[in-house]
């Protein structure tokens, strides 16, 4: 009996036929339809219809990445900007006084490594011990160093050899320092003193300078004053004009003309005058001169008087904060000044200090008592209680002042 199978049409048909014996029976994919308003099925590709082509997909997305965490901060109200610092008036003063503390250093540096230096001060047996009270021996020498045949002739110098020949001292000065509140003392002592020097018997003290130079002058003077020496300082012809020149001159009065019939220099009589640093070579070594008829004593007496006025000038803010006065003085100290090797800037400082009272009466000035006028020979007595005065730091009596 032969089934048949009707379709809608009525038609007949034959039912599909069986498949060959020994094959399996396939079957058909049932294929799912996606449901509306979704997209792809995930089981596209197993409901993909019989002989359709496998899709093409696009690479897969990146990993997905979380947003960046805001920082902490930014939960708060944005900072203000960075504010400008501003100078306060200390920080000015400190930074003022700062760059002034730099500035006295380099000073110090430029003129401790600068100045020239000699031995001048040694030990040897049967030297004075030092006592109370600090000592400076200040020497103004004849020296020509450095000066050219102008030089020594606008400065009348004079001939080396009609001096005797040799370096001589035209000036020899104690400055002593106390230890308490007595007044410092600027000691004068005359070149032509007679005194015993080391080794050369008995001679004018300035020989001593000739013979051996500062160490034998240094020595001289202990012996002859009893005196403990500390410091040395010293400073030649062309130093010193070079020095006044340096500061513009320095103011002097002047009571009488001066005029040297041996160096030919002429100062007029003027107060206040400037003396350039001819004039006060001149005026500092002037005794053949009506106006010095003591010679020597009236001369040492002029030298006390030009430092006073010399230190005071210098140490005046007129000066020292004036670039076109300070800084010539700061080039030439270096070449015009000579101290003995212990020596610092400090120690010449300290006695700047000591000296300004010069011209005010703070300082007492004074030459060693002598017997004449040719001050050769020095008053044992008077001498002996000056030279205990500066010994002890008490005060000069005053019967033993001599100006």
């Amino acid at each position: 009996m032969v089934m048949t199978y009707r379709g809608d049409d009525g038609g007949r048909r034959m039912p599909p036929p069986r498949p060959a014996a020994g094959r399996p029976r396939e079957h058909q994919r049932a294929q799912m339809m996606p449901l509306p308003g979704r997209g792809r099925s995930p089981y596209d590709e197993r409901t993909r219809p019989m002989g359709t082509r496998e899709p093409e997909y696009a690479p897969p997305p990146p990993p997905r990445q979380d947003p960046p965490r805001r920082p902490v901060q930014d939960d708060y109200p944005p900072s203000r900007p960075p504010r400008r610092r501003r100078w306060s008036i200390g920080k000015v003063l400190g930074a003022l006084v700062l760059v002034f503390v730099v500035f006295l250093a380099g000073i110090w540096v430029y003129l401790e490594f600068s100045i020239k230096r000699v031995d001048a001060l040694a030990d040897y047996s049967g030297r004075p011990v030092a006592a109370s009270g600090t000592n400076w021996l200040i020497v103004g020498s004849d020296s020509r160093e450095g000066l050219t045949a102008e030089d020594e002739e606008r400065l009348a110098t004079g001939d080396v050899a009609a001096a005797g020949g040799g370096q001589r001292t035209d000036t020899i000065m104690i400055a002593h320092i106390p230890d308490n509140d007595t007044k410092p003392t600027l000691l004068s002592l005359p070149r032509d003193s007679q005194v015993a020097i080391p080794g050369h018997g008995k001679n004018k003290i300035n020989a001593a300078f000739s013979l051996g130079g500062p160490k034998l002058l240094a020595q001289t003077v202990e012996g002859a004053t009893g005196l403990h020496i500390d410091h040395y300082a010293e400073i030649g012809f062309g130093g010193f004009a070079k020095i006044v020149d340096a500061i513009g001159g320095v103011e002097m009065c002047i009571d009488k003309d001066m005029d040297d019939t041996m160096t030919g220099i002429s100062i007029k009589a003027g107060c206040p005058q400037q003396l350039d640093g001819r004039e006060a070579l001149g005026f500092v070594r002037m005794r053949h001169s009506a106006a010095t008829p003591r010679s020597d004593l009236d001369r040492v007496a002029n030298q006390r008087k030009f430092i006073g006025a010399l230190v005071s000038q210098i140490a005046s803010p007129g000066t020292l904060l004036n670039p076109f006065d300070f800084f010539p003085l700061l080039s030439a100290a270096p070449d015009a000044l000579t101290m003995d090797s212990g020596d610092h800037v400090h120690n010449l400082a300290g006695l700047a200090i000591a000296m300004r009272g010069i011209s005010s009466g703070g300082v007492v000035t004074t030459t060693v008592p002598v017997t004449n006028g040719s001050a050769e020979n020095w008053d044992k007595n008077k001498s002996k209680q000056l030279f205990d005065a500066l010994k002890n730091d008490t005060a000069v009596p005053d019967n033993v002042i001599v100006n």
